[in-house]
């Protein structure tokens, strides 16, 4: 296991995936996924979360080294996605003395998962701002439900100033990979909490009013410098801010056509002055990274070639993603193409409409099966016009 130092008396105890192909059945993670799990030592031991079961045996080795004979009194549950919790049911039968710290959302869900022999009485339910005392450290308990489940609570230790922040503050990539924090935290953050930017907001709020100097979270790196810029990052990603100038132009094209016509397009847009185009083949290209951008950038060019009198499904799909994350405030445009009667701008439309605070940018192009000179020069217009402050 990697060397990774919290304090003399906080221990990691968790551990890389690298083996693992998509988290979540569904998000691809090339440099894998580290399942986070603490143990503070004290008069009273604390196991912060357990592991993924794809890590259970590491985990559990990693747990006795740390407590070196001794036993662990709790264990705090943050929240109860397996990849957090698979070990809960493991670990009451190792210790059948330790207690359990959840709410009381966390014990219904508990009895979902796992049958705990004697857990009424082994279990202790906080609630909001309540307190437990380990001798030297002292863990307060905040409420965060739906960052990203019900359950959700974050844990701050008052004598070391840390927060144990669930699922926040967290990161694709196992921690022994250096990268960029930035890059992969959005992705994270935009594909699994991004539905939820009034909890967060509500949760940084919380936070707001603590001391902090380390955030603790259940996957990516321990936050021990400039708090602030991690901070001021989920203040605009929750808000639902744009956080660069630039423009995103996600096509999904059958034959080449569009796709030809979106690289003409962002083309248009760099001898513009656009200071930033991203583009994204929704036919090929991860499509968790295309919503990152979507939320990175304040706009948007949606390109699609028509099907069976609709828009081409990888299309459809990113917008219904978009949808489901509460995607708002940003300016968009609009492409299309068909041989005949070309169906996908109202359909895009449509769904865009659903969307809140979405300026429409005009012209709608249409492309019929291929650029010309006419849809050429509607492209220059929506370039400009969308660039236009």
């Amino acid at each position: 296991m990697k060397d990774i130092t919290i304090s003399k008396d906080i221990v990691y105890i968790g551990a890389d995936d690298k083996d693992i192909d998509l988290f979540e059945s569904q998000y691809v993670v090339p440099n894998g996924i580290s399942y986070n799990s603490y143990l503070i030592k004290d008069e009273k031991n604390v196991v912060m979360d357990t592991v993924d079961k794809r890590k259970s045996e590491e985990w559990l080795e990693n747990l006795e080294n740390a407590l070196a004979g001794e036993k662990p009194d709790y264990l705090v549950i943050s929240h109860m996605e397996p990849d957090h919790a698979y070990n809960i049911g493991r670990l009451a039968e190792k210790y059948p003395e330790m207690k359990l710290i959840g709410n009381a959302v966390t014990f219904n869900y508990m009895k979902q998962f796992f049958e705990i022999l004697h857990l009424e009485e082994r279990k202790m339910v906080v609630k909001e701002g309540d307190e437990i005392n380990l001798g030297k450290h002292t863990l307060q308990f905040f409420m965060a439900p739906m960052v990203h489940w019900p359950e959700v609570m974050v844990t701050y230790e008052k004598a070391e100033k840390i927060v144990f922040s669930a699922d926040g503050f967290g990161k694709f990539g196992a921690l022994d990979v250096e990268e960029d924090w930035a890059c992969e935290a959005r992705r994270y953050y935009f594909n699994i909490c991004g539905k939820y930017g009034v909890q967060v907001q509500a949760l940084l709020k919380k936070l707001a009013t603590l001391d902090v100097a380390m955030i603790c979270p259940l996957h990516g790196p321990i936050l021990k410098e400039n708090l602030g810029h991690y901070i001021d990052k989920y203040r605009i990603w929750s808000s639902y801010e744009p956080e660069d100038d630039g423009v995103l132009i996600a096509y999904a094209s059958i034959h080449g056509n569009t796709a030809e016509a979106a690289k003409e397009l962002a083309k248009m847009l760099e001898k513009k002055g656009a200071k930033k185009v991203a583009l994204a083949d929704l036919t090929r290209d991860d499509m968790a990274e295309a919503i990152e951008d979507a939320f990175r950038y304040d706009k948007m060019i949606v390109a699609a070639s028509t099907y069976d009198a609709g828009v081409f499904p990888p299309m459809e799909q990113f917008l219904r993603h978009l949808l489901s994350k509460n995607f708002q405030k940003r300016k968009v445009g609009f492409v299309e193409n068909g041989t005949w009667a070309p169906m996908a701008a109202k359909v895009m439309q449509e769904m865009v409409g659903k969307m809140k605070e979405m300026e429409i940018c005009e012209p709608v192009v249409t492309i019929k099966s291929r650029m010309n000179e006419e849809s050429r020069q509607k492209m220059e217009e929506l370039a400009e016009n969308i660039l236009r402050k």
